[in-house]
């Protein structure tokens, strides 16, 4: 026999194998709903309905949870995709359906608990990923070398991708909270050991010298780019998107505010990584003699290709005038590295270089400050304390005498050579 209903409980019944009750409530967008609760008991449904009540009071509730794969399809288009840039945006799918979809992606967001996260980064870190993804299932069956033929290959991410993965999934839940669907952040109450910072032994200012003067014995066609990022510090997709109206060369100044990246296939031009990183910065004189020198090989170049060119305002192209891809320049790097014979480093560490470089070529502390973009004048110092010997501050002059920008290239050939194709083509027979 049911018992006596309390006042004001006359939407709790008995439902199934225990009781159910409901209140109305609004929803997130605005509309009105019945947000149903269940338990085995009435009393543990009248507490839970009695939490419906006041959290009805406060403001709008969610009527139903989607799934955490459903949800992270909704995060990633309304609010990753408009908001972040393009490339972040790129990431964080990457991350989601790589690593979170496939171990978390049919829970229901608002069952997710901390042990459910902790289990999942504990076993993200010992899955190999080449096995996870089918990497060598997808080679053609000669080609299969590891896990599809039973040789695991132990692919496991590092502790700072699976620490990456982790933001991304808080991320995620942070505006989950924020459109009213959970009450907590569950990833944010999961601990972990900062990854340990990779260490990073830039080049000397002796190894940046010979890499340049390699560079320009060899007439390599992204000299012009090498010296940049080395003697300005930019980023590959800055020195790569950087345009000649951005360039003036009769003040002796560059404006840093575009940069150029290939994400999901696609070329974009975007803004560059942070608001410090737009700038207007001077230009020494090894950069102006690049730049300069640039300038009458692009002009041989559009003469030789006639009606193949591809008119742009990048300054560094491929010799039809499109734009060079950034793996290739990645790859282009690590070739002048061997014929240099310096240490392999990312082209990303070279920045960890430009400190020094400006040391050596005796610019103006106040100035190398702007260049760097430091805060503090101390910062700077502290890198200025690098003094180089003086044998290679006469190297880096004379490199920056030999550009003075008043040889011409005189013939196409010659121009050929300076500014050979670095495209899709001649990467892959590189590699």
């Amino acid at each position: 026999m049911r018992g006596k209903r309390g006042n004001g409980e006359g939407s709790i019944y008995p439902y199934r194998n225990g009781f159910a009750a409901y209140a109305w409530v609004t929803t997130p967008i605005g509309k009105r709903d019945r947000k149903y609760v269940y338990g085995k008991t009435r009393t543990e449904v009248h507490d839970k309905w009695l939490k419906l009540h006041t959290a009805a009071k406060a403001g709008p509730v969610a009527t139903s949870t989607p799934t955490l794969e459903h949800y992270l399809a909704f995060w990633l288009k309304e609010e990753v995709e408009v908001n972040l840039k393009p490339l972040t945006a790129a990431t964080y799918e990457t991350a989601v359906r790589l690593y979170i979809g496939p171990f978390l992606g049919a829970k229901r967001v608002d069952k997710l608990n901390v042990r459910d996260v902790r289990e999942w980064l504990n076993k993200l870190a010992v899955t190999c990923q080449c096995c996870a993804q089918g990497k060598d299932e997808r080679r053609p069956e000669e080609r299969r070398r590891c896990c599809a033929i039973s040789k695991c290959c132990r692919q496991y991410l590092s502790k700072r991708s699976v620490a990456d993965a982790r933001t991304v999934l808080r991320s995620a839940l942070t505006y989950a909270i924020s459109e009213e669907m959970i009450s907590r952040n569950v990833a944010q109450l999961v601990k972990m050991a900062k990854p340990r910072p990779r260490k990073v032994i830039p080049w000397s200012v002796d190894e940046a010298s010979r890499f340049l003067e390699s560079a320009r014995a060899d007439r390599d066609p992204l000299y012009g780019a090498y010296v940049m990022i080395l003697v300005l510090g930019l980023r590959k997709g800055e020195v790569l998107g950087l345009r000649w109206s951005d360039v003036m060369l009769d003040r002796g100044e560059v404006l840093i505010q575009q940069q150029l990246q290939r994400v999901r296939r696609r070329l974009l031009h975007s803004e560059v990584k942070t608001d410090a990183s737009e700038s207007l910065l001077p230009l020494p004189d090894v950069c102006l003699a690049a730049l300069l020198l640039r300038q009458k090989s692009r002009d041989a170049h559009r003469f030789a290709a006639r009606e193949l060119w591809t008119e742009s305002d990048l300054v560094f192209t491929t010799k039809y005038g499109t734009p060079v891809e950034p793996r290739n320049f990645n790859r282009r790097f690590e070739y002048r590295c061997e014929q240099a014979g310096v240490r392999l480093i990312r082209v990303h560490d070279t920045r960890k270089t430009c400190g020094t470089l400006l040391a050596a070529l005796d610019v103006h502390p106040r100035v190398a400050m702007q260049i760097l973009r430091h805060s503090q004048f101390a910062v700077t110092m502290e890198i200025y304390t690098q003094v180089p010997s003086e044998q290679t501050r006469n190297a880096l002059r004379k490199l920056g005498a030999t550009l003075d920008g008043t040889r011409l290239v005189g013939t196409v050939d010659e121009a050929e050579t300076l500014a050979a194709p670095v495209g899709e083509e001649e990467a892959e027979a590189q590699e």
